[in-house]
């Protein structure tokens, strides 16, 4: 159970933050089909709480059960209210709240004052342990362990009771109306008709961080283990990025192994970076070339793994290589953090440090949750061909997984040791397996093949989280709510796998309720050669290009597609996708080289996208860095277009935050990239690393330049080797 990050928004979510299962028919009792958020026992205890009430009117009956059933409901995380205190009744709707009926909601019972209903239903009706009766305010004359009721027992008037459990729909709530929740069927965003880019720099980076204090600047980093602060130029100035590559901000590249599959994979900037100028890397050592390179092999007796049984599937020794994330400081270099242009190497704590079984498939990323402020860390499942020890799915195993660990309060050595963790953090109470003794408590998702890229929806209008795959022959966008396994090796995205060799065993596709891809193209489509992977991008929320606004921008690995994914009707988790042209501007500040033969700027591999504190969109490409900009550059129509603000965000004085945006409220909800079929990569790819991307959504009251906007991180699929 998840205490702590809630929805904002009508993604299909249950009250305990997980996705809607499939019903396999009706349920027997509740009026729920296809998917629900009970299952029959659920709703056979639903059924004898609703019996117990020994409800002797037909119309008080009709109401209390539907009330009950909502917990069934595809939208019950909303209709619960569960961003607040849980509620024992969903809200019902309340035409004296205001709009009570939700732009998202096309209930065919158009009842806008349902809370009047009840009340006019059950007022004089005795009920049994009635739902309605520990409610924040009774009559004093009650007593406090009376089970049998009526409203007019417990409430004053129906203007009391309807204060109570009445409210409206709106933007961050849906009100319950008596039926089952639907969406408007609102049309998809048409596509944009084309993406114009401009050419800024001419490094090739596979990360990028929006600076947090919310100025114009960034940090960059390669694979080889520098980072690079710079300054990011304004729309339609014709300026380059401001980065000097003999001047890194910090440089680590004598602590990473750098090797066809290994490096530096992350970097994250704590949100306070500003005033405590903690950040934080991800990368691979050699322990044989490392003297600090340590830690507990991965395949171990805890998931019934022998290291002397698993040499032969793969070359090269058993966890010689370590994954390791890595605390460093930028205090003492400047007046403030915010300030530094400089960092210092050294390692002030190990957070956490995990020997690799295998080559690949390593995942790497971090970065902080918005709103909870905990570090998530992307795992891949440690490569060879389709996880033959079922890492992915082994609960007591940390490969294949994304974990959630608090950096801010760290335990004592022994406490640490005591506990069996994998460094220096803390595990939050509210992690969804804290109190799973089956589970590992770091763990907030599980089943992964190798989740690479994680971005944020800035305006956090959804409660998605999107991965991007490349399974075999296959490419995924999945949307999948919070933290269910996916489908470990049982399925390869739509399609039924088995995988060839399981001697650390198998997980039944007949075992698991998978999510599966909500967009996907097949490598033949695409092109001659194979497409290898995708490379995950950003739901495109700046004004510069206001016709791909609200579209997930994504793009394939070898550079000659990009596609704008939408959804509709909105929130729905239904995603349409299109395959649109991109140009480079005629009048872009570095001249854009294109591909032989055709007007496409030749970008050679996308390895990641981006995205600074304006919300502008970047693409990380082997032949340099390109921005979004806007269409009429490009001579594409978009009637929405407007001039492009200059006013560009300021460096913050004294390390306060800086507000260029505001949000509407923010809390998380890492609905979470957890399909993952751990087939192997097969095909005709030049490189065969899953990249993904895992799109985190976010939601709530904060400011968004407060926090670390962790960009995409991306590894060249050149770099790796065919697992």
């Amino acid at each position: 159970m998840v205490l702590c990050p809630f929805p904002s928004s009508s993604f299909p979510l249950c009250t305990d933050l997980r996705a809607p299962t499939r019903t396999n028919g009706s349920l027997a009792f509740c009026p729920y089909n296809g998917k629900a958020c009970c299952n029959p026992s659920q709703d056979l205890q639903l059924q004898k709480r609703f019996q117990a009430m020994n409800i002797s009117d037909s119309a008080c009956a009709s109401a209390v059960k539907s009330v009950l059933c909502a917990t069934c409901d595809p939208f019950s995380a909303k209709l619960f209210t569960v961003d607040s205190e849980p509620r024992p009744v969903p809200i019902l709707c309340n035409s004296t709240a205001g709009t009570s009926v939700s732009s998202l909601s096309t209930n065919t019972n158009n009842n806008t004052n349902f809370c009047s209903t009840v009340w006019e239903s059950c007022q004089d009706v005795l009920i049994s342990n009635s739902p309605f009766a520990p409610a924040l305010q009774s009559k004093a004359a009650v007593p406090q362990n009376a089970t049998l009721s009526k409203l007019t027992d417990l409430w004053q008037s129906k203007s009391v009771f309807c204060n109570a459990f009445g409210g409206a729909s709106d933007e961050n709530s849906l009100c319950f109306n008596g039926e089952p929740v639907s969406l408007n069927k609102t049309d998809a965003l048409p596509p944009p008709k084309g993406i114009c880019l401009e050419k800024i720099g001419n490094g090739s980076y596979i990360n990028m961080v929006a600076h947090p204090d919310g100025s114009n600047r960034a940090f960059f980093s390669n694979l080889a283990g520098k980072i690079w602060l710079a300054n990011i130029p304004e729309q339609d100035s014709g300026d380059v990025l401001g980065l000097d590559e003999s001047s890194p901000f910090v440089d680590l590249t004598d602590q990473v192994y750098l090797d066809t599959s290994f490096g530096m994979m992350g970097m994250a900037f704590h949100p306070d970076f500003a005033t405590n100028g903690r950040f934080f890397a991800s990368f691979n050592c050699d322990k044989e070339k490392s003297p600090g390179c340590g830690g507990r092999c991965a395949c171990n007796s805890d998931v019934d793994c022998d290291p002397s049984q698993i040499g032969s599937l793969d070359a090269g020794e058993v966890c010689k290589y370590h994954t390791v994330i890595a605390e460093y400081s930028a205090n003492g270099t400047a007046a403030s953090p915010s300030m530094a242009e400089r960092a210092r190497p050294q390692e002030i704590r190990r957070i956490f440090t995990l020997g690799l079984p295998f080559t690949a498939n390593h995942g790497g990323q971090i970065l902080f949750g918005p709103g909870d402020g905990y570090l998530y860390i992307m795992m891949g499942d440690g490569g060879s061909k389709g996880d033959p020890y079922n890492f992915a799915q082994k609960k007591k195993s940390l490969l294949g997984k994304i974990l959630r660990v608090d950096v801010d309060n760290i335990p004592s050595e022994e406490e640490i040791a005591k506990l069996g963790r994998w460094g220096n953090y803390s595990v939050p109470q509210d992690n969804p397996f804290s109190e799973d003794k089956e589970m590992e408590p770091e763990i907030w998702a599980y089943g992964l093949r190798n989740p690479w890229r994680c971005s944020f929806d800035s305006k956090g209008l959804h409660t998605s989280s999107v991965l991007m795959l490349d399974r075999m022959n296959m490419k995924k966008l999945i949307s999948s709510p919070r933290v269910e396994t996916m489908d470990g090796a049982s399925h390869e995205g739509p399609m039924v796998f088995q995988p060839q060799s399981t001697p650390g065993g198998n997980t039944s596709a007949n075992s698991i309720d998978p999510i599966f891809p909500v967009v996907g193209y097949s490598h033949s489509n695409i092109n001659k050669l194979g497409s290898a992977a995708i490379s995950g991008g950003y739901v495109y929320r700046s004004q510069t290009d206001p016709c791909t606004h609200g579209s997930y921008l994504y793009g394939d690995l070898y550079a000659s597609h990009i596609w704008a994914a939408s959804e509709s009707p909105a929130d729905s988790g239904n995603f349409t996708s299109n395959d649109i042209s991109f140009s480079c501007a005629p009048d872009s500040p570095i001249k854009c080289d294109s591909v032989p033969n055709s007007n496409v700027p030749a970008l050679e591999y996308i390895f990641s996208f981006g995205e600074d504190n304006r919300k502008d969109v970047y693409i990380l490409t082997q032949s340099g860095v390109y921005r979004v900009v806007r269409p009429s550059r490009c001579s594409y129509a978009c009637s929405k277009e407007v001039a492009a603000s200059t006013n560009p965000p300021s460096v913050p004085s004294h390390g306060h935050c800086f507000h260029p945006h505001s949000v509407s409220s923010i809390h998380l909800v890492f609905n979470i990239c957890t399909l993952l079929p751990k087939a192997p990569s097969s095909g005709p790819l030049v490189g065969t690393l899953i990249t993904s991307h895992c799109h985190l959504l976010r939601i709530g009251a904060l400011d968004a330049s407060c926090m670390s906007k962790v960009g995409a991180l991306a590894i060249t699929a050149l770099l790796q080797r065919n697992p």
